[in-house]
């Protein structure tokens, strides 16, 4: 935990995942501001629309953030990758696909690389690429999902146990406890999404946040498994609309099409959850409320030190009864 906040010159173990299109300046420069690592994720964005992000979160903040860039997602890679470099940004994470030819470029500016991973064999070829850090995903997570669909709790220490460089837990985080856990099962720290969003600085749509503190344990739906695109997202009317016509049959051009940008953006910024739909992982079961970035951090790191002391009295109380 503490290498990881020191690599990445941040005070809490906590980063915000990327968020493709919807990504915005106001919640990556809270994050960062909170004591986490902001993050802008590019999607499918062109390398002008990401530079003004990149331009308003450094106005908004002058400490470290990072940019997600989608490899086989977004038709700008290598663009994005000089955007990157030219703005000094001192850290970036590469998600759905090969990372290994782009790492050298970057650490030859100075930049650390984090790359998402969902398996142990992922894990360890992004390690020998020389990735500096490892996000495990699990399949609880919102949004575009690894095939695979192994879950946060199996997944974290199986890849701690093979690499060597610090691995960070995604997918079914949320609160202080996910993050003791994390910690527990060997990771280094922990990324956000789903939660971040209902947050005051997120600027997304009220139905969307609303949706959120509003939904119970199994609200959250799985779409694209026929055609090999798991995504994760909240059941609303339109998401009810997709699981009809994956059950009626569809093509992975179809799937593409009704699971856009443009869709998501549709949901997520313009709050219309008829034409469009809200990327969410399964811990929305757990939101209550809509805080500050600054409240929510603040409380996870508090929540999580008091968990951890808790449960250690209680293993001494334990281990001293069995007499050991």
């Amino acid at each position: 935990m503490k290498y990881v906040c020191e690599l990445l010159g941040i005070n809490y173990p906590i980063i915000q995942g990327g968020m493709g299109n919807i990504s915005n300046a106001p919640l990556a420069a809270a994050v960062s501001e909170a004591g986490g690592l902001g993050t802008i994720g590019c999607g499918t964005m062109t390398p002008d629309e990401v530079e003004k992000i990149i331009i308003q979160t450094k106005q908004r903040t002058n400490k470290p953030f990072a940019v997600n860039i989608a490899i086989s997602v977004s038709p700008y890679t290598k663009e994005l990758i000089e955007l990157v470099i030219k703005h000094r940004i001192p850290v970036v994470s590469l998600s759905a696909g090969n990372p290994a030819p782009f790492i050298p470029a970057l650490h030859e500016h100075g930049v650390k690389v984090i790359t998402l991973v969902a398996s142990v064999k992922h894990a360890q070829k992004a390690e020998a690429a020389g990735a500096d850090v490892l996000v495990a995903e699990g399949v609880e997570a919102a949004g575009i999902n690894s095939s695979l669909e192994l879950t946060t709790f199996t997944l974290i220490p199986q890849i701690v146990k093979q690499v060597n460089v610090p691995v960070l837990a995604a997918g079914g985080i949320g609160d202080g406890k996910g993050l003791a856990a994390a910690l527990m099962l060997g990771a280094s720290g922990v990324q956000m999404g789903t939660r971040l969003i209902a947050t005051k600085e997120a600027p997304f749509h009220d139905v969307y946040k609303q949706n959120l503190v509003q939904a119970g344990d199994t609200e959250t739906m799985i779409f694209g498994r026929t055609v090999g695109r798991v995504r994760r997202i909240l059941k609303t009317p339109y998401a009810e609309t997709l699981h009809e016509r994956e059950k009626a049959g569809m093509t992975l051009e179809q799937y593409n099409e009704w699971t856009s940008e443009a869709k998501h953006i549709q949901g997520a910024m313009a709050g219309d959850m008829e034409n469009g739909f809200i990327n969410s992982g399964q811990i929305a079961g757990l939101i209550e409320d809509v805080p500050s970035v600054k409240e929510l951090l603040d409380s996870m790191m508090a929540e999580a030190g008091g968990q951890m002391n808790r449960s250690m009295q209680e293993w001494k109380e334990v281990q001293a009864k069995a007499g050991k």
